[in-house]
């Protein structure tokens, strides 16, 4: 493989894909030219054209809906589907056909995702991909536009940093670097989102940056795109006269976004519309849904628009006469999004819970409480320790204290377009912040909102060849593995189990370690379960750490493993005495590798979701 010649980030987003590059040998320092690229996508039957954006939509047409060339590409004349802004458009008129929030799908564990279960509920008629599938399309897309734009330096020789949101929990991390790979990254890195935006911020600075930051600084980033919503806390601190960035914390996989957001303004206007004696189906919902999620989009990138009509098809309706019109105006988005999502808190809020139902229809499993000002408080306050043992750190939080104090605010995400809800967050955690006597957070202006990610990550690339400032952090949370104790059968009682740490906080990509000098036993040759644990708060637990017992929010319990380890010449059932290793790769993955003491056999535990993982 030949020595790279770009840097390339790609952002695949929740709404939107970018990609973004930098010339390697172009480069000097922290001086980056950089570009993004326009992607050729279809914007109507038979027109293609170049775009800064690649929406995150897949559209299934019927057999019979289009006539012969009007999927074509410049790359293909075979495709059976349509990618982008056409997928977008015609999918918001016929929503039973269009494949939307594959990324929130493919961190859902509930489901299986490698199944073809999207769209989730289309008749069965309709083809469906899998959430898998559906990111393997959207990166085979930018892999062919990559490659047009660019013969000389194909897309499988450069080095490819592809973004993910910081609370992905290891099997999301794998299955996006799976889709990676299979779309054509060789050289395939993973970097958190959050960490994107601060990487893009800085280059864009072109080292302005030492001068908007200072040692003690903790930068909170909230990141709030079209699925989820992201919190990260990044300290700042001087080690041999050199500003270095530690990221020290990162929320919990909070599903809440842009997808509730449009779902909310389709209520309130299915809500305007029945008070006028017009109600919608469930299938007009799911359009009207789609309108206006492009409605939003339009407002918040215009502030000039104050109002976007909106026609609702009815089901069969070929004309614009058989449709419901209404319209979104900016004052019904300001109401909606304001008070519906960055509703004022105090810091001692928490995110509400509310009664559920037995059964529930298969879905996304989204946050229960739409404010994301009440999850952004129980992180801060969450996170209070995160730098009492960061070393070289100068910054010191009052003993009473009730949440770590950030002193610089970054936002990242289209809906921060809005400047209403960025600096309705900037005064909800300034109040916070005066409440306990410390200074207000200043923001950290100049994001690009739309491209920070890409431009990050393409940045992040070369300033991993040794160039440009380092965010350092390595794993956002401590890994543990259950033990299951041996004890006599007892009516009734499971027996306990203990958690081992596997991969420390800030364990970093491309690091092993022995976990303990520990044997353990290793069931082969039958179905056995991996359960797997994580945490955002306990970082003083070292690799081989055993836990007997720990506080309800200390560990969450991730998705399990069920396996069959090949028995490789033993009896099946048996139980191998092995030493465990774990390795975090370069990708950002983690692996568990299990090491019998009389046999050169090992076996590799992945966290994955794939069947039959071990090998």
């Amino acid at each position: 493989m030949s020595e790279p010649q770009f840097s390339i980030g790609i952002d695949l987003g929740t709404t939107h894909c970018a990609l973004s590059y930098v010339e390697i040998a172009a480069c000097d320092g922290e001086q980056v030219v950089q570009g993004v690229l326009q992607v050729p996508q279809l914007t109507a039957p038979g027109a293609v054209e170049a775009l800064g954006l690649l929406p995150s939509f897949i559209y299934l047409p019927h057999p019979s809906e289009l006539a012969a060339g009007d999927l074509n590409l410049p790359w293909t004349a075979e495709q059976d589907y349509a990618v982008g802004e056409m997928a977008r458009s015609r999918g918001a008129a016929t929503p039973i056909r269009l494949v939307s929030s594959a990324k929130s799908w493919l961190c859902h564990a509930g489901v299986d995702r490698r199944a073809a279960i999207l769209p989730n509920d289309a008749p069965p008629e309709v083809t469906r991909l899998s959430p898998l599938e559906a990111s393997l399309r959207y990166m085979s897309h930018l892999r062919a536009a990559w490659d047009q734009a660019q013969p000389a330096a194909p897309f499988v020789d450069q080095e490819i940093v592809v973004t993910i949101p910081a609370s992905f929990d290891p099997a999301a991390r794998e299955l996006t670097a799976e889709a990676a790979r299979a779309a054509g990254c060789a050289r395939m890195l993973l970097l958190e989102e959050p960490q994107a935006a601060l990487y893009s911020w800085i280059q864009k600075s072109a080292g302005g940056w030492r001068k908007q930051v200072r040692p003690g600084d903790i930068i909170l980033v909230v990141d709030v795109g079209g699925g989820t919503s992201d919190f990260s806390l990044i300290a700042v601190l001087e080690r041999a006269g050199t500003l270095e960035l530690h990221r020290v914390a990162v929320g919990e996989h909070i599903l809440l976004g842009g997808d509730n957001m449009d779902l909310a303004l389709a209520y309130a206007v299915a809500g305007k519309l029945a008070a006028q004696g017009q109600k919608l189906d469930a299938w007009q919902l799911r359009a009207l849904t789609h309108a206006c999620r492009n409605a939003k989009e339009t407002m918040l990138s215009d502030p000039e628009v104050l109002t976007v009509p909106l026609v609702i098809a009815s089901r069969g309706a070929r004309l614009i006469g058989g449709s419901t019109r209404s319209e979104l105006t900016r004052a019904e988005l300001a109401a909606t999004l304001l008070e519906g999502f960055f509703p004022p808190a105090a810091i001692a809020d928490r995110p509400q819970g509310r009664g559920r139902g037995g059964l529930t229809q298969l879905g996304l499993p989204y946050a229960q409480d739409a404010a994301v000002t009440r999850h952004l408080a129980a992180f801060l306050a969450r996170q209070v320790a995160a730098t009492a043992d960061l070393e070289g750190f100068s910054g010191r939080l009052p003993d009473d204290a009730t949440f770590l104090h950030p002193t610089a605010v970054l936002f990242n995400g289209g809906v921060f377009k809005s400047e209403l809800l960025a600096e309705r967050t900037l005064t909800t955690v300034n109040s916070w912040l005066a409440a306990e006597g410390a200074p207000a957070a200043r923001l950290l202006e100049g994001a690009d909102l739309d491209l920070a990610v890409a431009r990050g990550a393409a940045y992040y690339g070369y300033v991993r060849r040794g160039q440009g400032v380092r965010i350092r952090g390595g794993t956002a949370r401590s890994y543990y593995v259950a033990v299951e104790s041996v004890m006599p059968a007892v009516p009734g009682l499971q027996p306990p189990v203990q958690a081992l740490c596997l991969a420390p906080f800030g364990m970093e990509e491309g690091s092993e370690a022995a976990v303990s000098t520990q044997e353990f036993g290793l069931v082969v040759g039958e179905q056995v379960r991996f359960r797997f644990f994580g945490s955002s708060v306990r970082r003083q637990d070292e690799v081989g750490t055993l836990l007997e017992d720990w506080a309800p929010d200390e560990l969450q319990e991730l998705d399990e493993i069920q396996t069959t380890l090949p028995a490789e010449g033993r009896a099946t059932g048996e139980v191998v005495r092995v030493r465990l290793q774990a390795r975090v790769t370069e990708a950002g993955t983690l692996e568990l590798e299990a090491l019998p003491h009389d046999g050169p056999q090992h076996w590799k535990v992945e966290f994955d979701v794939r069947g039959g993982s071990g090998d």
